[in-house]
């Protein structure tokens, strides 16, 4: 019987370069069984850039880069794993992700991300990342409008639907009324965090000869601040990466 003949989409592959992203499952009920502090926790925060740093250098996918923010992680990669079997390469890094998340966070209930895979060629790779820039931004407003709101009082389904609407401004007006500027809260609550594979020089010791010896190895860029992916500077650094 040929049993992986009936597999469903285990054929089904796909060429480079591609952007998996995944995204947490459930998360908000993680969030409620940690206390993560709201609308963001930096530890949390700090925990998904470890995953990411894992993903990039550790899970044996190399993708060339990654973007995340809140509960979501977008890989890029220009060669597949796999053959580049989709189903493949959405499962491996899904559960990658989901058992580096647990560890991070030391969590004693299961975890799990979701994957999709999204081809990316041409200048799509800079559309694609200024589009999820654009939504962790629209993140960020309503995180904030929405704690605030429950802080106030409300229940969190109350919140969703007082804001459900509400176009940015307003938003911005409401937390400025109560004393916060959302264009001045921290970059990577604003813009997510992108860490990018690079080839970097390292002293090392050779013990045959007992002489410093420069040695290339594979590093982590994270930028302290994240650009705009629509601006011509953010947009330069998202080709260099991909080469496009």
């Amino acid at each position: 019987m040929d049993i992986k003949g009936r597999e469903i989409y285990s054929n089904l592959t796909i060429f480079p370069p591609v952007f998996v992203r995944l995204d947490g499952r459930a998360f908000h009920r993680l969030a409620r069984a940690l206390d993560l502090r709201r609308p963001f926790d930096p530890l949390f925060h700090a925990a998904m850039r470890s995953v990411c740093r894992y993903l990039l250098t550790g899970s044996g996918l190399t993708p060339l880069f990654a973007y995340t923010f809140s509960d979501e992680i977008s890989l890029y990669f220009s060669t597949l794993p796999f053959s580049g079997r989709v189903e493949k390469i959405d499962s491996v890094a899904a559960a990658a992700a989901a058992s580096a998340l647990t560890i991070e966070l030391g969590c004693r209930e299961p975890l799990a991300f979701d994957a999709r895979t999204i081809p990316a060629a041409g200048e799509f790779a800079v559309e694609y990342l200024t589009s999820r820039q654009n939504e962790a931004w629209r993140n960020h407003i309503n995180a904030y409008c929405q704690s605030a709101l429950v802080n106030e009082g409300m229940s969190p389904r109350e919140a969703a639907a007082a804001l459900r609407g509400m176009q940015s401004d307003a938003m911005h007006d409401m937390m400025f009324q109560r004393g916060v500027n959302l264009a001045a809260t921290p970059a990577w609550q604003r813009r997510g965090t992108l860490l990018y594979r690079e080839e970097c020089v390292k002293e090392g010791y050779n013990p045959l000869t007992g002489e410093s010896v420069e040695a290339k190895r594979t590093c982590i860029r994270e930028p302290e601040e994240t650009p705009l992916f629509s601006t011509v500077e953010g947009a330069a650094l998202i080709r260099s990466l991909t080469g496009a």
